[in-house]
């Protein structure tokens, strides 16, 4: 880049708007879950599961069928930014969803979050991008908006979805950080005094946010946090990946059952 970004008042930063719940077409549901053990818990609970071919090489897998009885496409994308977005790409263009969920594992930022939680995404940015000598705000991309906004009628959804199946440990709603770091416990205390109002972080769900939102798709998260970033003295820090995941698989088996009819 030889000049500096476009200033972030111009037109380009402005989020498309996604339908709404209501008027969201009638299409399947599509989840993605990063890895296949992400996955595994949502296929499990499919009537009549199906292979679905896909495009890419490697690394990504579809499955269609049944879930809570309402049509659902799962697929496995594979970890990290640019896999998300190449993967929810395809998973939209090729099932024209009526919204797609971001599902499986992320890790707890908000230093009240416990292993286990089950965190509802309404909204959704970079954790690692930096263009705020150009007057961005921390975590916004030259270009987009500041943030990624879910659409606020199935935020509620996956809300009511979350209290009914929550474990122990609860759910939360807010702010979900993305990016290609895993988030460790130095990188723990600047993240959060950056986005206080962040509570999770993972590799995928903001990437698939922004793919949806460009395609005017609906999106909302439901992820369990399997590890704590920088845990307090005291705390459990560690969820093994398939209890996580049946978290959030249950979660998405009620919104799916909440939307048959």
């Amino acid at each position: 880049m030889t000049s500096s970004p476009a200033s972030p008042g111009s037109p380009a930063t402005t989020a498309p708007t996604a339908p709404s719940a209501s008027s969201a077409a009638t299409g399947p549901l599509v989840v993605l879950a990063a890895m296949p053990e992400e996955a595994a818990p949502l296929t499990s609970r499919m009537e009549d599961p199906t292979a679905v071919p896909t495009p890419f090489v490697d690394g990504v897998t579809a499955v269609r069928g049944a879930l809570g009885g309402l049509d659902t496409v799962v697929v496995t994308t594979g970890i990290g930014i640019a896999a998300a977005a190449a993967a929810a790409t395809w998973g939209i263009l090729a099932h024209a969803p009526r919204a797609v969920v971001a599902a499986g594992s992320c890790g707890g930022l908000a230093a009240d979050v416990e292993v286990g939680t089950l965190i509802v995404g309404d909204s959704f940015t970079y954790s690692i991008a930096d263009a705020t000598a150009f007057g961005y705000a921390p975590g916004q991309v030259p270009g987009g908006p500041e943030r990624y906004e879910a659409d606020s009628a199935w935020a509620d959804r996956a809300e009511q979805a979350a209290a009914a199946q929550a474990g122990p440990a609860g759910h939360r709603r807010g702010l979900m950080l993305s990016g290609d770091a895993f988030v460790t416990a130095p990188l723990a205390a600047p993240m959060r005094e950056r986005f206080p109002r962040a509570v999770s972080a993972d590799m995928e769900t903001t990437a698939s946010a922004r793919t949806a939102a460009q395609l005017g798709v609906p999106f909302v998260a439901l992820r369990a946090v399997s590890d704590l970033c920088g845990p307090a003295a005291g705390q459990q820090f560690h969820l093994e990946i398939d209890l996580v995941a049946e978290i959030s698989a249950r979660a998405v088996q009620e919104l799916a059952s909440n939307l048959v009819g």
